[in-house]
């Protein structure tokens, strides 16, 4: 067996590697730290279980169609949202690009808009998705493109 030995981090001898049986086998002698951005649980679960993903008929004269994105970044949302005759939302449905905190905000965004009236679905604001989403200073575009694309099908349904 033979015995290999690299420092890493600070001259600290970080891990050992071993040449056992024709096979190099590292061992690490401490865990290393890395600093990670961890998303809250509503976000993860809204990630891995998007609530409303699909489209709706767009030829469908009370089926609302919002398209916004940031080039900055490069998320898109595309938001359909289905009006009755009395006013009242029946269904939403997204598709988007982006980070998970983007796939959230939409999914949240859907639930939020379905059985209200058009009035009250105007009133969603971003603030209240990222409150909601605990999202970061950093990822507040993703709730403004959500509260933008509902207003931008929400008009379109008038």
């Amino acid at each position: 067996m033979r015995d290999y030995r690299r420092t890493l981090l600070n001259g600290r001898e970080a891990m050992s590697m071993k040449f056992l049986c024709g096979v190099y086998v590292i061992q690490m002698l401490f865990p290393l730290s890395v600093p990670t951005r961890l998303y809250h649980k509503t976000v993860v679960d809204h990630c891995e279980n998007p609530r409303n993903v699909r489209s709706l008929d767009k030829t469908s004269k009370n089926v609302g169609y919002g398209l916004v994105g940031a080039p900055a970044c490069g998320d898109w949302m595309e938001l359909q949202i289905q009006v009755d005759e009395k006013g009242m939302t029946v269904d939403a449905k997204f598709k988007t690009f982006g980070c998970g905190s983007a796939t959230a905000s939409r999914s949240l965004a859907t639930e939020w808009v379905k059985g209200k009236t058009v009035e009250e679905a105007l009133t969603i604001k971003n603030t209240d998705i990222a409150k909601e989403l605990c999202l970061p200073l950093v990822k507040l575009h993703c709730s403004i493109l959500a509260e933008d694309a509902i207003q931008a099908a929400l008009v379109m349904t008038d």
